[in-house]
């Protein structure tokens, strides 16, 4: 078991890529390429995230989330089969909520197979609600995809409040 509060969460680097690829092998039916994980790496308009156990030196999971003017999509996120339902995806999530918000996106999108229910409830518990289904989107095996969207909390302009008062 791990303990969530002692995970560190860093920007993902070249030398992360073998262990990322691991967990995409198991992880997904249909797993993205070395080449496509590489060419993020250096992208300013994406967050690109491990989770890391200190203690043990062993990356445990990883998100990938794009910015676009105001829009937002987390592409991808994984946990090590060994380390799920200890809240690293939460951590990992939180992490590319955080970078949409400071980044100013007013709305995040996501894709999950619509099977997924660890997924779609770890989604739900962080604000996001379905939208959308896309017919047979998933090959091997072939199902749906949901469209979930999360809408960012309006912010709140220090200085508009100050003169209101």
């Amino acid at each position: 078991m791990t303990d969530r509060a002692a995970i560190a969460i860093r920007r993902a680097r070249v030398d992360d890529l073998q262990a990322i690829l691991a967990i995409e092998r198991v992880s997904f039916t249909d797993p993205w390429s070395r080449s496509s994980f590489a060419a993020l790496l250096e992208q300013p308009r994406v967050y690109f995230s491990v989770a890391l156990d200190p203690a043990r030196g062993a990356l445990l999971g990883y998100t990938v989330a794009w910015f676009v003017l105001d829009e937002a999509e987390l592409a991808n996120l994984a946990v090590s089969p060994e380390a799920r339902g200890n809240g690293i995806g939460a951590r990992l999530l939180e992490g590319a909520l955080a970078a949409s918000e400071e980044r100013g996106s007013a709305t995040m999108y996501l894709e999950v197979r619509a099977s997924n229910q660890a997924a779609i409830a770890l989604y739900t518990s962080h604000g996001f609600a379905e939208v959308s289904r896309r017919r047979a989107y998933y090959r091997k095996p072939v199902e749906d995809a949901l469209i979930l969207r999360r809408i960012a909390s309006p912010r709140r302009d220090a200085y508009a409040e100050a003169q209101q008062k």
